[in-house]
């Protein structure tokens, strides 16, 4: 793969590149995405690849526990191209699935477990999936779908599932509570048979596939709010590993990274998990994250690598530590947010005073461009900053609704093209046509929907969104969508939501809702509304509170005033 070699003036940023000792050029393998994993085994075989709850697994072992997953499904009938949807969380079971679906040549559908009914029969529908790997907390949701979805098998996974032998018989004396699963319907299998019956596969497993074909889909909210299916191909989450090696010089084989952000978020998926295993680091799967378990997940881990979004640094600053306790941390990134520089003097104070060296770290990136596409350089922040290109994506300025690239300091909107960019939106070419739109130059662009600018000192700032959005934990949600459900409620005649400020989750969404003439006001109005929402989106997006109003404050031209409630909502 050859590239013209870029001046300093098209991009301003080449001279941090030549600070850190980054290539500008990176190359790309034309590997599947488990070939990479394949690799790894066969230069660090011993090297801990995951660690669940303290059971250990190393890369020789992990690649033939792929290989077992692999034959069992070829042994129910997975082909080559076929859909496979993973619910799960960060589990041994959930990561050996993604490279066992790409290693017999099918895509990994990912689905967040929390997922509303309505969400996850659209999930599984738009990807024409007919396989699911769920985990059993959520297996009545899925399995409502069998017959909507013509769904052929279920395999359920038990929380017990992944630890060592020993564990297993001690989580199953504490939690005797089991989730009943039908004796008499086929299609369902938990997973210790699904295994057990790989051995029943005797043919090829392992189909040849590059860098070209699809591997993976995540769900965006595109430009409208409403679920977009994202494919990524192998080369899109292989170049996030390549380009996350280069930015991060402590990625070292033998280190160990806290997987908390969840293998569902492409941020988690990519930068948590996939970069580790190809570089033989150990992925510290966690499946359930709680601030409350904070200390004692870093203490049992001894991580070097804390990867999260601005509420689980809010978190680890409210953590009880002792002044050693983070001496193994050599890097510290933050995505998902912007991280102020109030937040950032805390963390680096905070980290500091426990005995790291390391300095946080921001980054920027997006479903469409496989995760993280941007990072700061090390040592360096401002307010607005989100840093530093990959290698080999550029990144340019436009006017709004144009294609005129605009010069340093001026605010347009974030376009990037590059080895990271999507292939496109599943089943949605006029979405997909928004947003990867051909240049002058010949390259295909992808539109972000950002706006954000380009500094005399070339690093790449952000500055806000062109599309309403909240971020609550780190996960987007879209006031549209929300609003659009709210008022299909035959009682609404219009609503709002705005984000308001929470103590941990950063921000979370709260509904104004105006009723039609002849509709009152009151707990059973706002209780159907409430079941509404939560039969088509997911729980950490609902509502946290409900206002109905009269009526709504308007702007001239006879749009809501949504940033007048947001001002309100700030003085109170």
């Amino acid at each position: 793969m050859k590239k013209a070699k870029k001046s300093s003036k098209e991009s301003p940023w080449l001279s941090f590149y030549e600070e850190e000792g980054i290539s500008s050029h990176l190359e790309y393998p034309d590997y599947s995405m488990v070939d990479m994993i394949i690799q790894s085994a066969e230069k660090w075989p011993d090297n801990v690849a995951y660690t669940y709850y303290g059971h250990k697994v190393t890369y020789k072992n992990f690649v033939k526990k792929i290989e077992k997953v692999a034959r069992a499904l070829k042994n129910y009938g997975v082909k080559e191209g076929d859909r496979v949807t993973i619910c799960m969380p960060n589990t041994p079971e959930g990561i050996t699935m993604v490279y066992a679906v790409n290693m017999v040549g099918a895509i990994c559908n990912m689905v967040h477990p929390l997922s509303s009914e309505k969400e996850l029969e659209y999930y599984i529908k738009v990807a024409e999936s007919k396989y699911v790997l769920v985990f059993d907390a959520v297996f009545d949701k899925v399995y409502k779908l069998r017959d909507t979805a013509q769904l052929e098998r279920i395999i359920v996974v038990r929380p017990s599932d992944g630890l060592g032998f020993l564990k297993q018989r001690m989580y199953k004396l504490l939690h005797v509570k089991k989730v009943r699963l039908p004796s008499n319907d086929g299609r369902v299998v938990l997973w210790e048979d699904f295994i057990a019956n790989s051995y029943f596969y005797q043919g090829n497993y392992h189909e040849e596939r590059g860098g070209e074909d699809p591997a993976i889909i995540m769900y965006s909210g595109g430009t409208t709010g409403a679920p977009k299916a994202v494919l990524l191909s192998n080369l899109n989450i292989n170049a996030e590993s390549i380009c996350d090696s280069a930015m991060i010089r402590q990625v070292t084989p033998g280190a160990t990274v806290l997987s908390i952000l969840p293998l569902f978020h492409c941020f988690g998926l990519g930068v948590c998990i996939h970069t580790p295993l190809c570089r033989g680091m150990c992925c510290a799967l966690i499946p359930a994250f709680s601030h409350k378990q904070f200390a004692d997940i870093i203490k049992k881990n001894n991580p070097n690598f804390i990867v999260g979004v601005p509420t689980l640094f809010e978190s680890l600053i409210n953590t009880k530590l002792k002044s050693d306790d983070l001496e193994s941390v050599t890097a510290v990134i933050c995505g998902g947010d912007a991280l102020n520089q109030t937040l950032r003097n805390k963390i680096n104070r905070y980290l500091e005073a426990h005995g790291s060296d390391a300095k946080i770290r921001v980054g920027y990136g997006l479903t469409e461009g496989s995760g993280a596409v941007c990072l700061s350089p090390e040592n360096t922040f401002k307010d607005g900053i989100i840093g530093v290109p990959f290698p080999d994506m550029d990144f340019k300025i436009v006017q709004n609704d144009t294609f005129k690239a605009l010069p340093a300091g001026q605010e347009g909107e974030i376009c990037l093209s590059g080895p990271l960019v999507m292939m496109g939106y599943l089943g949605d070419e006029a979405e997909t046509a928004q947003v990867l739109r051909l240049h002058d130059d010949g390259k295909i662009w992808l539109h972000t929907g950002d706006l954000g600018y380009i500094g005399d000192d070339g690093l790449v700032y952000f500055a806000q969104r062109l599309k309403r959005m909240i971020i609550s934990s780190g996960y987007n949600i879209y006031p549209t969508h929300l609003e659009s459900i709210i008022n299909s409620h035959e009682a609404v005649l219009t609503s709002i939501v705005i984000g308001i400020d929470h103590p941990h989750k950063g921000q979370v969404p709260k509904a104004f809702i105006v009723l039609k003439p002849g509709y009152k006001a009151g707990k059973k109005i706002e209780r159907e509304i409430r079941e509404l929402l939560e039969r088509n989106i997911p729980i950490y997006a609902l509502p946290a509170a409900y206002e109905f109003r009269d009526k709504l404050p308007q702007t001239k031209v006879g749009k809501v005033a949504f940033k007048e409630l947001e001002k309100e909502e700030q003085t109170k």
